[in-house]
């Protein structure tokens, strides 16, 4: 048996591409498929968003670009981060399109100039006349997910910046101004995080009409009984105020189950229970009413449990819960479905 299993399913992946398609109108989707597609496989993931109605597959680097083309020759990749001279000739090669935020603009290739307009990163600080290499004009919003007043005065410096060049491909919206912001949405939007069915907004993500496409299970190693006094992990974080039984999970925060996650709730038998005592390297423990068998199932994401409800415990965000779930074969059997 396994410690876990990881389970995609590329229909959800589909499902929420389209749903995003249709919240775009005029607009196309542009599918961010970066960190190996947040955790879920980058050419599952990217299979999938094309089929749902995306144009575009966008990733951070050359290297993840040259991997999706390898195996998708068609559609237009397009990387959003930095790329050296070495790189530049690889993305010529390839027919990769590049982002580029200062310095020479590359000749030979489809380029997309950034503009900062707030977020404080990458990106140039004004517009050059565009050559005729620059097919698209794009920023990057800082807050649409938590301050839609700055999100519409970035929007606002954007369109006033590019607006001599309109017959470009403007693309500014990520996916939570894509689903609340209407006027982002202009030629393009950018979309990652809902595409996986997980909230921008770190709210339950049916609220937007999206579907989780991670399942995470695992199950009780061991089960034991702890008596008054005794506790379990280190540093006895958990100390049983009664007699209680707790359940082993073979998972930690080398797994991607993180540290921080104690006291978090997965399902054993179907029924919410609490993570106890400290999250280990490969286990944690779990609150039990009753004593179950060895082997009795565990999800730890999936089936009404969140990732949002994790982030939350754990002081981050969804995203970086599910990027951080490790399914190299040597701790997890991935397995991909079309529900």
């Amino acid at each position: 048996m396994h410690r876990s299993e990881v389970t995609i399913d590329t229909g959800a992946i589909r499902r929420n591409a389209a749903t995003l398609v249709r919240a775009l109108g005029r607009a196309e989707l542009w599918a961010v498929v970066k960190a190996d597609g947040y955790g879920h496989g980058a050419l599952d993931a990217a299979r999938a968003v094309l089929a749902g109605g995306a144009t575009v597959l966008c990733v951070a680097t050359v290297a993840e670009a040259l991997e999706l083309r390898r195996a998708l020759p068609e559609p237009r990749l397009l990387v959003l981060g930095p790329a050296t001279d070495a790189e530049v000739a690889e993305a010529r090669a390839a027919r990769l399109e590049l982002v580029v935020s200062g310095g020479e603009i590359p000749v030979g290739l489809p380029v997309h100039l950034k503009l900062d307009t707030g977020m404080g990163r990458y990106g140039l600080s004004e517009l050059p006349p565009p050559p005729a290499e620059v097919v698209g004009l794009m920023t990057h919003l800082a807050t649409a997910d938590s301050d839609p007043t700055f999100a519409a005065l970035q929007l606002e410096r954007f369109l006033a910046a590019t607006e001599p060049y309109a017959y470009l491909t403007r693309h500014v919206a990520n996916s939570a101004a894509a689903l609340r912001l209407p006027a982002s949405r202009l030629d393009a939007a950018r979309c990652g995080i809902a595409l996986y069915g997980l909230s921008p907004f770190g709210e339950d993500p049916a609220a937007d009409g999206l579907e989780p496409a991670m399942r995470w299970r695992s199950h009780l190693a061991q089960v034991k009984r702890l008596a008054v006094g005794e506790s379990t992990g280190y540093g006895r974080r958990f100390v049983a105020q009664a007699s209680t039984w707790i359940g082993l999970v073979p998972v930690g925060y080398a797994d991607g189950f993180r540290r921080g996650m104690t006291g978090t709730e997965v399902r054993v038998a179907g029924e919410r229970r609490r993570a106890v005592g400290t999250v280990s390297m490969d286990s944690f423990a779990v609150e039990l009413d009753r004593e179950l068998p060895v082997g009795t199932p565990v999800v730890l994401l999936g089936d009404g449990v969140l990732a949002e409800e994790h982030a939350r415990v754990a002081g981050t965000i969804n995203y970086e819960i599910v990027c951080g779930v490790n399914s190299a074969p040597t701790r997890a059997r991935r397995t991909v479905v079309d529900g």
